[in-house]
């Protein structure tokens, strides 16, 4: 599937992407070429491959969840560059 420049150039927008017209037209080629391979991929006929919903084994064994005690606020504040009423002090973001 070939994209024309008016398709890059709309991908680009919604990427909020400022493009040279070099750049629109090696990505008109790159995404092009990408559109063919999935086609590629898409035309494969999966249906005598079984379904994965797990990358994990099947006889894999997780620990059990353990409840265990958390930092104390002193702890959790003892790296901190700034504190102030037992809470972490961080610089204003707006003036």
């Amino acid at each position: 599937m070939t994209l024309t420049l008016k398709e890059v150039e709309h991908i680009a927008l919604l990427a909020r992407l400022e493009l040279t017209p070099e750049e629109k037209e090696r990505y008109q080629q790159q995404l092009s070429a990408i559109l063919d391979h999935v086609a590629q991929l898409q035309a494969l006929d999966t249906s005598s491959i079984q379904t994965t919903s797990s990358v994990l084994p099947p006889q894999a064994r997780l620990r059990e969840d353990e409840v265990r005690e958390g930092l104390t606020t002193s702890q959790a504040l003892q790296n901190a560059p700034a504190a102030e009423k037992d809470q972490f002090r961080v610089p204003p973001v707006f003036d």
